[in-house]
């Protein structure tokens, strides 16, 4: 498994202009019970070595297109590889989880601005799309291991052959041939013509690979383009289409004499003497807050439900409702 992360550093002294490019393993006991937590053994070391001679060395990413200002700000892309499950064979694997990590990689995109002309903005994501690394060309590494003093080779060797293996050798060629690293371990010796036919194969090997690199890469970004939820800046106005509101309304002398009638009623309530009012449970739950055409009936109904009550009688205080229950009561015991 393997996975790339950027950062913004200083570049070094003799390269200004050139972003930075870095391998780390890891060589968790899950994948093999040989392999311990902690410091990294000799495997691990001679992997890391070998796919970054590949990778830093044969100019395959482009490193001055990490440069953001020179002598000041570069990119530092890190690529972690974490061996999952020890099948054999563990450079090649590694080498193409890289490549992988890297095409499919996307970096944020940055300006530069400011008084000086030297401060950097990185904008997320979502305000600008990020940019892809700029990659020549992949170094393949295809591995060949050497059996009964180099006269057998075989291609790929498992984690059996490995074990009982003479010798081992890993070259680095990409697609149009060129080799790109070499790398020998192991005691037995390997004749010249053997490693010219071992860099052949290879080459119509690394060719392959490439193809189906490129392959899962265009497929995983096609995917994930779909995927993409595409968002609308902030800035741009969106119109807003509202349909026409036609009010059937009455003319203007019908409104007039609404307003009128309603101001009459209103000072026909004011003049009435004011009274109590018992309210119910449901009247004290409505809102305080209602439209003018509903005081205005409520108040007109409260007028004409005090002038029925003139008219049958004088309104009574709750001193009167009370004393005549007294008065029945005294009568009641002197009658006993």
């Amino acid at each position: 498994m393997g996975y790339v992360t950027v950062q913004l550093v200083q570049p070094y002294r003799d390269r200004p202009n050139e972003g930075t490019l870095a391998i780390f393993t890891e060589f968790s006991p899950m994948a093999d019970p040989s392999f311990e937590p902690g410091r990294p053994g000799e495997l691990a070391i001679e992997l890391g070595r070998v796919i970054d001679r590949g990778l830093r060395e044969s100019r395959a990413v482009d490193m001055e297109s990490l440069c953001v200002v020179a002598g000041k700000h570069v990119w530092s892309v890190r690529v972690d590889l974490h061996i999952l499950d020890n099948g054999g064979n563990l450079i090649d694997a590694a080498n193409i989880a890289a490549l992988a990590a890297l095409s499919t990689f996307r970096r944020p995109e940055c300006t530069v601005g400011g008084d000086d002309g030297q401060q950097v903005t990185v904008h997320d994501p979502e305000v600008r799309d990020p940019l892809p690394l700029t990659i020549h060309h992949m170094p393949i590494a295809v591995t060949f291991a050497y059996f009964g003093e180099g006269n057998i080779v075989v291609l790929d060797p498992t984690y059996k052959e490995e074990a009982v293996m003479g010798g081992r050798m890993t070259a680095i060629v990409n697609s149009n041939g060129d080799v790109c690293a070499i790398q020998k371990a192991g005691g037995e010796g390997v004749m010249s013509s053997v490693i010219m036919q071992c860099l052949r194969i290879a080459s119509v090997k690394a060719a392959d690979i490439t193809s189906k690199i490129k392959k899962a890469v265009d497929s995983y970004t096609t995917e994930k383009a779909l995927k993409k939820v595409k968002r609308l800046p902030t800035s741009v106005p969106q119109k807003i289409n509202v349909t026409n509101v036609t009010m059937d309304g009455k003319g203007d002398g019908e409104l007039e004499k609404q307003s009128v009638q309603m101001h009459s009623d209103v000072q026909q309530i004011s003049k009435d003497p004011p009274t109590m009012v018992k309210a119910s449970s449901r009247e004290d739950a409505q809102p305080m807050t209602e439209s003018s055409n509903a005081e205005v009936n409520t108040s007109s109904a409260v007028a004409a439900g005090e002038s029925e009550s003139h008219e049958i009688g004088s309104p009574k205080s709750l001193k009167d409702a009370i004393k005549p229950k007294h008065k029945r009561k005294k009568k009641k015991s002197d009658r006993s």
